[in-house]
C-alpha cells in the first residue's frame, strides 16, 4: 500500500524523531525539552522520561506572547525565539538549570534554532 505524500512526509519524521529520542532521555534534574512544530506555530516542552510526565509546556499561541507580536517576514521565526525565552524563564522558576535537546526529526534550522536560542537566552543549558 502506497502512502500519500503528506503521510509518507509525517513517516519519515517520526522515525527520525524515534532515531533522536532513543538516545536522548531527560530526567528530574536535566529534563528533555521537545519541540513540535506546525504550519503556523511551535510548541516546546520539557519532559521527564523517567516519571513519564510532562513538567512545563508552552506554545507560541500563548496569550503572554500576544504583546510582543512581530511582523514582517521573519514573523513566525521571532515569535519562536520570545516562546523559547519564556519557557526558559519558567523553567528556573520552576528550579530547572539544564535541558537536553529534543529536535522531534525537524531540522535544527529556522523556528526549532530559534526556539533553541531563546531558551538558550532565557537561561536554560543544553
Amino acid at each position: 500500500m502506497a502512502l500519500d505524500r503528506a503521510a509518507e512526509r509525517r513517516w519519515r519524521r517520526a522515525r527520525r524523531h524515534a532515531r533522536v529520542t532513543k538516545k536522548v532521555r531527560g530526567t528530574k534534574d536535566t529534563p528533555r525539552l521537545v519541540v513540535f512544530r506546525s504550519h503556523k506555530h511551535m510548541e516546546g516542552q520539557l519532559v521527564d522520561d523517567d516519571q513519564g510526565v510532562t513538567l512545563l509546556g508552552i506554545s507560541t499561541q500563548t496569550s503572554e506572547l500576544d504583546g510582543a507580536d512581530p511582523e514582517g517576514l521573519k514573523a513566525k521565526v521571532a515569535r519562536s525565539f520570545l516562546a523559547g525565552r519564556l519557557l526558559a524563564e519558567r523553567a528556573r522558576e520552576s528550579g530547572v538549570e539544564s535541558v537536553v535537546f529534543d529536535r522531534g526529526g525537524y531540522q535544527y534550522h529556522g523556528r526549532v534554532k530559534a526556539f533553541a536560542d531563546g531558551a538558550r537566552d532565557g537561561g536554560l543549558k543544553f
